[in-house]
């Protein structure tokens, strides 16, 4: 073989090597959940929004319709090559409060399936506060097609 032929077979070599390495997974995370550590030291019923800023720092998102809720929010990307990232996780700490500002309950959401799965709950008493904020936010994945932006 000649000296032409090895120069050639080393290119196609390097350009096959760096074809696979361009079409490697990229994870990405957005946003923030405090973890259940930083949690445990919130008492439910006992703190404040205060005492709450102070343990795991103030959200990026609160309740629209229900001002007593302090919402985080962290989400988990892929990106592969030149196609659209596809989020492949999220999850969700939902920190409501009564109207004095004491926590009333403390949630951690996550989706799977396309679902609200609740992780963990702590609650004063039964009434689940900030369900529909929630269910809005993960209730359209999963709910688009194609057609529906065609036309």
């Amino acid at each position: 073989m000649g000296r032409f032929a090895k120069g050639i077979q080393r290119a196609v070599l390097l350009c096959a090597v760096l074809g696979v390495a361009a079409c490697s997974s990229v994870y990405r995370n957005h946003g923030y959940v405090p973890a259940d550590d930083q949690l445990e030291v919130i008492e439910v019923g006992v703190d404040t929004r205060e005492t709450v800023a102070t343990a795991v720092g103030r959200p990026t998102s609160t309740g629209v319709l229900d001002a007593g809720g302090w919402y985080y929010v962290k989400s988990r990307f892929q990106h592969f090559g030149p196609r659209a990232p596809k989020e492949i996780d999220r999850q969700v700490l939902a920190i409501s409060f009564t109207e004095g500002g004491v926590v009333e309950n403390i949630e951690r959401f996550g989706l799977e399936d396309g679902r609200v799965v609740v992780l963990s709950r702590r609650i004063t008493d039964s009434n689940i506060k900030g369900i529909g904020f929630l269910r809005q936010l993960f209730g359209n994945l999963g709910n688009f097609s194609a057609g529906d932006f065609l036309q």
